[in-house]
């Protein structure tokens, strides 16, 4: 694959411990990077037989939530909300570990143009605001943010805008508001560095450091492969260290893997890594507050999850948090 002659020393020099090869099919995010896709690019993956598949694109999560329902993939990927809806709704899932970390360095960031007057969380009710899709992180988190400020959690306009085209969308007047997602860093960076452009708030000062979402699996695809289930969650958490280890490095290998997508390579200097905990571990908050969120909205039946039941738990006994 590509990269691979190029970092082969990066990966562990040891001997195959692959049984029969496991393919995971997915679904990627326009201008998005995923742990698991660059463990893949590094080759984490070889010495276990487990190979990725990209199968095309999803516009957000439920998208990807959907595919994984009905067999077309074997992960999803999506905002903690609606995989807690998911699995509440009947889906056999687990949230197999966090894609990227909401901090002060990566968050999602809503934008309105520089003489805009809308300069607050407050100014946002009754204003268009473009996200990726609906039912997903950014969605939950107007809604939060809204609550948090004691109003109604639909005062705001939400319409489905794809990434590539958000910026666009916004200076064409079409749309009050912009979201950029934390996984949409690439964009954000360009949009920004564009100027005439003003941050009115971000994510983080509404949800705090937690994780913007998971990797989701179904319990019978694990059941059916233990090891490789395992191998690939602890690979795409190596990798997510290494990005952080090495930032340049990443977004050489980030524009690499775009470019084999067709998609522009020259974004990737945006990518600030994935903004997880070391060893990219969850915690109970992370599942715990969506939890208490979706309870008290009276869409989750009260103490129907905490969030042990809905984190993976390796073959070996350990738990991801």
């Amino acid at each position: 694959m590509y990269l691979r002659p190029f970092l082969l020393a990066l990966a562990f020099a040891t001997p195959s411990l692959a049984e029969d090869p496991v393919t995971f099919r997915y679904l990627a995010s326009h201008g998005g990077l995923s742990p698991h896709e660059l463990a893949d690019a590094l080759g984490y993956y070889d010495p276990y037989g487990i190979e990725i598949e990209n199968i095309g694109y999803a516009s957000g999560g439920p998208e990807s939530l959907f595919a994984l329902a009905s067999g077309s993939v074997d992960l999803g990927s999506a905002a903690t909300a609606a995989i807690i809806n998911s699995i509440a709704g009947g889906n056999d899932f687990v949230a197999a570990y966090p894609t990227n970390g909401i901090s002060q360095d990566v968050q999602s960031i809503f934008y309105v143009p520089e003489d805009s007057p809308i300069r607050s969380i407050e100014d946002i009710a009754g204003k268009t605001i473009a996200v990726n899709t609906l039912g997903a992180h950014l969605d939950y988190a107007v809604r939060e943010a809204l609550h948090q400020k004691g109003l109604p959690q639909d005062a705001a306009n939400l319409i489905t805008v794809p990434g590539p085209q958000l910026e666009q969308t916004l200076r064409s007047d079409q749309v009050d508001i912009a979201a950029f997602g934390y996984w949409q860093t690439t964009f954000e960076g360009v949009a920004r560095g564009n100027g005439g452009l003003r941050a009115i708030f971000g994510d983080f000062d509404v949800l705090g450091e937690i994780a913007g979402g998971f990797v989701t699996l179904r319990r019978d695809f694990i059941d059916d492969h233990p090891e490789a289930a395992r191998h690939f969650v602890e690979e795409a958490a190596r990798a997510a260290d290494w990005a952080r280890q090495n930032p340049d490095e990443a977004r050489e290998v980030f524009a690499k893997l775009l470019e084999e997508r067709g998609e522009n390579p020259e974004i990737a200097q945006h990518f600030r890594g994935f903004g997880l905990r070391e060893g990219g571990h969850a915690i109970p908050r992370d599942l715990d507050f969506w939890i208490e969120v979706l309870e008290r909205d009276g869409s989750l039946e009260d103490g129907k999850f905490t969030a042990a039941d809905l984190l993976y738990v390796p073959q070996d006994g350990t738990t991801t948090n």
